[in-house]
């Protein structure tokens, strides 16, 4: 399984708002959350930490292509990826409806690699 991972700044104001979008996909959106990760084919798991320069999400994504699943997602038309990209760009300021700007990130040291 290939792993993507992504950090994103939370920005100032906005820890509670993203702690409410994260209980309804722990609640409320739970099955849709989990059917949408399923039909991109990867498991996702979210972080948050907070830092000196403010609260920060980092999302993994693991699954046969992960970075794809995240390029794709966004271009859904079904009821919770409108909601989730909505969520996403209220929040952080970030559309996932285009690519974003500057290269993916890049992974640099994997323990396990051969």
């Amino acid at each position: 399984m290939a792993l993507f991972a992504m950090a994103v700044p939370i920005p100032a104001g906005k820890t509670e708002a993203w702690r409410g979008f994260m209980n309804e996909l722990k609640g409320a959106r739970r099955a849709g959350f989990a059917a949408s990760r399923r039909a991109l084919g990867v498991r996702e798991r979210t972080f948050i930490q907070s830092t000196p320069m403010g609260d920060m999400v980092i999302v993994t994504l693991e699954g046969p292509n992960p970075v794809a699943a995240f390029r794709n997602f966004g271009q859904g038309s079904d009821s919770f990826t409108r909601w989730f990209v909505e969520q996403v760009k209220e929040i952080h300021g970030l559309d996932l409806t285009t690519p974003p700007p500057g290269p993916m990130p890049e992974m640099v040291i994997d323990s396990h690699a051969d």
